[in-house]
């Protein structure tokens, strides 16, 4: 089949890992995009869709049916790693719930709309550049070049890539200038998702967290101020957008402290890229200018400047 085969060669040329080219993967690739055998790859559009739907859209334009209890293979060989891909995204709601449904990213589409024009090795530059691959993800353990970090005057190590990079900066140059004597609260790593997680005084504080919920890529707690900052690392997607806050209001209803939002970049040029969909009252810092900060909320903040 033409439209597999098209397949295949999208998930190998972004580098996902070969059980991630496996036929099943293809066609779920393909169900996601709404994709037949008819069409042509610049028609692919995307929805919001379940498993089930999935299944069935396979099983009815491609005449490839998979059992019922098939869902969860689909959801950890494919989706999950889709996911963490940025091929697709979820809707933020309990895995287990009826609602919990999943679509191709906006980044993903604009690539897949490409395949086969003279615009796709731009686009599949593009792409590669501002997505690290799964395939570097999964790489040996042994071949990752791990960074050292201290995490509450203990040591930890990242594994490589810009994300961890940001998120290793963040605790050492954005943490001692913007929240001194802070502790982090929790911390993920592109391989090890909760490489940090105080849990005890997660619930302290009153957080009522659940396996469901995404928590933002860096939280701190400075005590003398009751402040909880909640920082998101951005080098290609997940920037602290308004609907993003809201999630995060929601997940801490139950928490009384003062609650700071920012969103953290490598360099400016990659801010410019998200400046317009960062939510008003949040913050925003900057790697390479670490003593600065944007403020997106107005006259909590102004007033005249020290003459230098």
């Amino acid at each position: 089949m033409a439209k597999l085969d098209d397949a295949k060669k999208i998930l190998t040329a972004i580098k996902m890992p070969v059980r991630q080219q496996s036929d099943m993967c293809c066609y779920v690739l393909l169900a996601m995009c709404n994709m037949t055998e008819k069409k042509s790859w610049s028609e692919a559009y995307s929805s919001w869709i379940r498993i089930h739907d999935i299944m069935q859209y396979i099983s009815n334009n491609y005449g490839i049916t998979y059992a019922e209890n098939s869902r969860e293979t689909i959801r950890k060989q494919a989706l999950h790693n889709f996911r963490n891909a940025a091929i697709v995204e979820d809707n933020n709601v309990e895995t287990n719930s009826p609602n919990y449904r999943y679509r191709i990213t906006n980044e993903m589409l604009k690539l897949i709309h490409e395949f086969g024009s003279t615009a796709w090795h731009n686009s599949l530059s593009y792409f590669l550049q501002n997505h690290e691959s799964l395939t570097e993800l999964y790489s040996s353990k042994k071949e990752v070049t791990k960074m050292p970090v201290h995490i509450n005057g203990n040591e930890y190590t990242f594994s490589s890539g810009k994300h961890n990079q940001l998120q290793k900066m963040i605790l050492e140059e954005f943490a001692p200038r913007f929240a001194p004597n802070s502790i982090c609260l929790y911390v993920g790593d592109t391989i090890e998702k909760d490489l940090h997680k105080d849990i005890s005084k997660l619930q302290q504080l009153g957080f009522t967290i659940t396996l469901h919920d995404k928590m933002p890529d860096v939280v701190l707690y400075r005590q003398d101020k009751d402040w909880i900052y909640f920082i998101e690392a951005v080098t290609s997607v997940g920037e602290m957008s308004a609907k993003r806050v809201i999630e995060i209001n929601q997940m801490t209803s139950k928490v009384k402290s003062g609650k700071i939002y920012v969103t953290a970049f490598l360099d400016m040029a990659t801010y410019r890229k998200f400046a317009t969909s960062i939510a008003w009252e949040t913050e925003v810092w900057l790697a390479e200018a670490p003593d600065h900060m944007i403020h997106l909320n107005g006259d909590k903040f102004s007033g005249p400047h020290t003459k230098r």
